[in-house]
């Protein structure tokens, strides 16, 4: 599908201008891409009929759902409705050509964990970006298991062959990833015996509420600040029905700009908040932010709420390192944000930005100098030295990076002069609809 990856073609600049009014109104992000994902995976890996509601359509996904098609689990959309025909756990079949990740960092790894349980040896392929990203965390715990990888290196292109006789095994994660957990908790639903996954900081649990949901037998047990979990093998899941909640991280771009522009009040509803992901909206609050959760409720297993933001005058905060796992994918946002807060915003632990799309870190350092916004990074901490104003006038370069390109088109919003980003090709690998959301609460933004 290479083709189809909007960000190998031509560059898309883009520039966001200061608001020339308030940002108000209510609307609805893109579905969860952590959900969307587990949602098709664990459809192609049960009995019976899938159907998925709220998908969200960006290429990361899509290309998920061409992966389980490939594998003999058709994923088709009828209207607004997704429906996945599962072949059951260990039911999969060789694929007739590699699979095209993309860009995706999780459909590809979560993956791994689903051919590791199966007699196929499948080629696993991505973007520029993609290849360049290190897979060795997940493919030792699968090896462990019996996942075996024909090539000497863990980037992709891959080729891995997968085994109908896994091994259980426990592991405890070296660092905390939701990723790792989810690839190794799939591959134990067919292993003999129990697979544990042991957590020294707690990450995002939506496959282990998943899995639940398709009827597993998932235990989580907390002791001793250590966190197992432990799935029972030869699992048989059934095919059910999803509703996919509102993406926070997606969220998280308008609840900002809603936050910097004054007069601003916006309402995002239907959105995720499962602890596990709201690190970020915990930090706004500490900050100042006016934010509040209407209508609380539970959808597929999931919390959800409606996120409402209004204009608010920010402080710098301390963010303690072990909030990372709760908003890793926010931290472009947040520092953008912070740029505007009185005083030093300090953020601790952010290790796992120098692995994702980019070196986020480095990349967000660069982004808010370029743009007048004084910063320090000191190894794994970024501190933004906020003066209660963004000079803004500054390119970005978004190194084929979503979130760097959607935090500095809202931190333009607010800033004195325009931000320029140099590509917005690749925001729709996980939020096509970006730009039509942020215009309808009433920002603008022209071509560069």
């Amino acid at each position: 599908m290479s083709k189809s990856n909007a960000h190998e073609g031509q560059p898309q600049p883009l520039i966001a201008p200061r608001a020339t009014r308030s940002l108000t109104g209510s609307v609805r992000v893109p579905g969860d891409k952590s959900i969307s994902h587990r949602a098709l995976i664990f459809g192609a890996l049960a009995t019976g009929k899938t159907t998925i509601t709220g998908l969200l359509e960006a290429e990361d996904v899509l290309n998920t759902a061409k992966a389980v098609t490939a594998l003999g689990a058709a994923a088709t959309k009828t209207g607004d409705t997704w429906t996945v025909l599962g072949r059951g756990t260990g039911g999969l079949k060789q694929p007739d050509a590699p699979i095209d990740f993309g860009n995706s960092g999780t459909g590809t790894r979560l993956m791994m964990g689903v051919v590791a349980g199966h007699d196929i040896t499948v080629t696993m392929t991505g973007d520029a970006s993609l290849s360049r990203r290190p897979m060795g965390r997940v493919l030792k715990p699968l090896r462990q298991m019996g996942l075996l990888t024909h090539e000497n290196c863990d980037t992709l292109p891959l080729t891995v062959q997968g085994s109908a006789h896994l091994v259980p095994i426990e592991y405890v994660l070296p660092v905390p990833s939701a990723q790792v957990k989810s690839a190794i908790l799939i591959a134990g639903l067919m292993a003999a015996g129990e697979t544990t996954v042991v957590e020294k900081e707690p990450t995002r649990d939506h496959t282990e509420r998943m899995l639940r949901y398709f009827g597993a037998n998932v235990e989580t047990e907390v002791k001793s600040g250590l966190t197992r979990i432990t799935v029972h093998g030869d699992a048989e899941l059934e095919g059910r029905d999803v509703v996919v909640p509102g993406d926070p991280s997606s969220a998280a771009f308008l609840i900002c700009a809603a936050l910097l522009v004054p007069g601003s009040d916006v309402t995002v509803q239907g959105a995720l908040v499962n602890e596990t992901r709201t690190g970020l909206y915990t930090t706004l609050l500490e900050m100042g932010a006016d934010i509040t959760f209407e209508n609380r409720r539970e959808e597929g297993g999931e919390p959800v709420a409606d996120l409402r933001a209004r204009h608010s005058k920010l402080k710098g905060v301390h963010v303690p390192a072990d909030r990372a796992p709760s908003m890793i994918d926010e931290y472009p946002v947040l520092a953008a944000v912070a740029g505007f807060a009185q005083g030093d915003t300090r953020m601790d632990g952010l290790a796992e930005l120098k692995v994702k799309e980019s070196d986020r870190l480095a990349a967000t350092a660069a982004g808010l100098e370029v743009n007048g916004v004084r910063t320090t990074v000191d190894g794994d901490t970024l501190i933004v030295h906020g003066t209660g104003q963004v000079r803004g006038s500054g390119t970005v370069a978004t190194h084929l990076d979503h979130r760097i390109a959607m935090a500095f088109l809202t931190m333009g919003l607010a800033s004195e002069k325009p931000v320029t980003v140099d590509d917005t090709a690749m925001i729709a690998t996980s939020f096509p609809s970006f730009r039509d959301l942020m215009e309808r609460l009433g920002a603008t933004y022209a071509e560069a």
